[in-house]
């Protein structure tokens, strides 16, 4: 029987600060605070609900961050 995989941890930040910075900036500062993964996605873009520890995701606007969220 395979091994369970381990997700990797959430780092210890809050998406919400992320808010109002420039999407590189934020990508770059949320690569750095540790998470594995961060997404960029235009507004209502059709993303799956699959759930990736470690993951940030970012909704952009106009070269802004308008809203973010684990997974």
């Amino acid at each position: 029987m395979a091994p369970t995989p381990n997700p990797s941890a959430h780092p210890e930040d809050d998406p919400a600060a992320y808010v109002g910075l420039l999407a590189e900036s934020a990508e770059r500062l949320a690569r750095q605070r540790g998470w594995s993964t961060v997404r960029s996605l235009p507004p209502g873009a059709i993303v799956t609900l699959e759930y990736l520890a470690g993951r940030l995701n970012f909704e952009v606007r106009g070269g802004e961050v308008v809203r973010s969220w684990t997974g």
